[in-house]
């Protein structure tokens, strides 16, 4: 069953939204504490937050990763693509291959990732990225050297695939579009975007009501658009808008998740704007390229499709969002 917006909660937020998603405009900057960028991601976003997290260990300090394979998956295990999504990868050789890369100058020392912040997430009804697949990002994450102290894994909440909201989505332990789950744990709804970003960043204030910041419809194309939607969204909390220092979390949708396939869902439902309204965090919700030939699915590249250096930092996608990132920092 699919739940639905209270109205008296989404209504302030509708305003901002249909004012800014009438068109595409330049993204904006802010002053920001560029130390405190995170990202974090559902299914193939989750890779992708993976491979972000590591290929730009030096500017990124933690990531989120609901339902995701570890570091150049696909590339490291017999069977590929499907042991990554149903099989029993091996993290100590994603650690080893990100060693590698590392040691070759394509991606920045793996030792950056030894401070890291991690939160990890399997639903145990999760019919299509299978928990052992899960287990090897824990297993990368620890080999690769982030303190075991630095990681949260949760793998027994009986969810599908989905990102976990409390109120909004379908039930629990579905496995279907949007891909947006509510969920109860030990009587309580899970709050995912709320335990994602206080693990991150520590204890955070308590969240807003309601959003109360601006959406705003930008150009990706300026930052590299192969691979990428034309459209990329940004929320902003209003004390970012007012001057005030800010942190820059990036939140990668799973496939069939971006815009076109289910709306403002993923950047407006999914608990992450009334958590950075309080905690003054700008929020890229950057878009994969809606590619009926080569990516069907809206999927992030984690696999290849965008070429052979897709999990480096010249890859197109890692690098088009990192051009956001510095913009976001430096106009």
């Amino acid at each position: 069953m699919l739940r639905f917006r209270h109205l008296s909660l989404a209504a302030p937020f509708a305003a901002v939204l249909s004012a800014g998603s009438l068109a595409a405009q330049p993204l904006p900057s802010f002053k920001v504490d560029r130390a405190q960028t995170s990202v974090s991601g559902l299914s193939s976003g989750a890779f992708m937050a993976v491979q972000f997290h590591t290929a730009y260990s030096a500017d990124i300090m933690g990531a989120g990763i609901v339902a995701g394979g570890p570091y150049n998956c696909a590339y490291v295990n017999w069977g590929g693509i499907q042991t990554c999504m149903k099989g029993v990868p091996l993290g100590s050789a994603s650690a080893a291959a990100a060693q590698w890369f590392a040691a070759t100058g394509q991606i920045d020392g793996t030792d950056n990732l030894h401070r890291s912040r991690v939160y990890i997430f399997s639903g145990t009804n999760d019919s299509v990225v299978a928990q052992p697949v899960v287990d090897a990002t824990y297993s990368y994450y620890q080999t690769i050297g982030v303190p075991k102290s630095n990681i949260q894994y949760v793998n027994g909440v009986p969810a599908g695939h989905a990102f976990i909201t409390q109120s909004w989505g379908s039930d629990c332990a579905e496995n279907a579009s949007p891909y947006i789950n509510h969920c109860t744990v030990e009587g309580t709804p899970y709050d995912q975007a709320g335990a994602i970003l206080n693990q991150l960043y520590g204890s955070l204030n308590a969240p807003a009501s309601a959003p109360a910041g601006r959406l705003v419809t930008f150009d990706q194309k300026p930052f590299g658009d192969f691979g990428m939607g034309e459209k990329g969204f940004l929320y902003v909390p209003p004390s970012c808008d007012q001057g005030d220092t800010c942190r820059i979390h990036v939140v990668f949708h799973g496939c069939k998740q971006t815009a076109q396939d289910i709306g403002d869902q993923y950047y407006t439902d999914t608990g992450y704007n009334r958590w950075a309204d309080t905690n003054h965090i700008l929020l890229l919700y950057p878009q994969a390229a809606a590619d009926l030939a080569v990516n069907p699915e809206h999927c992030w590249d984690w696999w290849g499709y965008t070429g052979f250096q897709f999990n480096v930092k010249a890859a197109p996608q890692m690098s088009a969002v990192k051009n956001m990132i510095d913009h976001l920092v430096n106009g």
